[in-house]
């Protein structure tokens, strides 16, 4: 067995565990309030906005490729990830310390408010093998199916990102 394949083999252990166990712990984490704490209710603009620097790190690191500069899409991307990353530990870290905030819109915004926020939830969860497996074939030199696959994940992590920002807009006024 070579190398490539025992590399590729652990880096898909670690891609399958990480896509089950994240969305898992989130729904579990997302239930559990830890009891007398200061809520964390500073966290929504801050991880909003690490939503946007990932769509710009997308965006950037798009444009990057397409100069030909590897190195920077490389870094953009992981960067990207980071964000993404950091994202999540603050979102769970705030739902633990903070009641939800209801949407307050009433009529057609409401709908659009759901349709977004529902599409952006289960995309999130949809896009992380995509992510991992689209960075792992990079850092296996399989470009190929690098771009393959990063067709797809690159449009759904940036309709995630996105949308992020776009949900923290329409909810922010009905935050306590």
């Amino acid at each position: 067995m070579s190398n490539l394949t025992i590399q590729e083999k652990k880096y898909k252990k670690f891609i399958t565990i990480v896509s089950i166990v994240v969305p898992i712990a989130v729904a579990a984490l997302f239930g559990i309030k830890i009891p007398d704490v200061e809520p964390l209710r500073f966290l929504p603009p801050i991880y909003a906005t690490m939503n946007g620097i990932t769509a710009l790190l997308l965006i950037f690191s798009v444009l990057a490729i397409k100069k030909g500069n590897k190195k920077r899409h490389e870094l953009l991307n992981t960067l990207a990830i980071v964000c993404s990353a950091l994202f999540l530990v603050m979102y769970v870290a705030y739902h633990m310390t903070s009641e939800s905030t209801p949407f307050g819109g009433e009529g057609l915004i409401r709908y659009i408010y759901y349709f977004i926020l529902i599409t952006h939830i289960l995309l999130s969860i949809v896009i992380i093998p995509f992510v991992l497996f689209t960075f792992m074939r990079a850092k296996l030199g399989q470009f190929v199916q690098h771009k393959k696959i990063a067709k797809i994940a690159y449009p759904l992590w940036l309709y995630v990102a996105v949308t992020g920002v776009i949900i923290y807009i329409m909810i922010s006024p009905y935050y306590g």
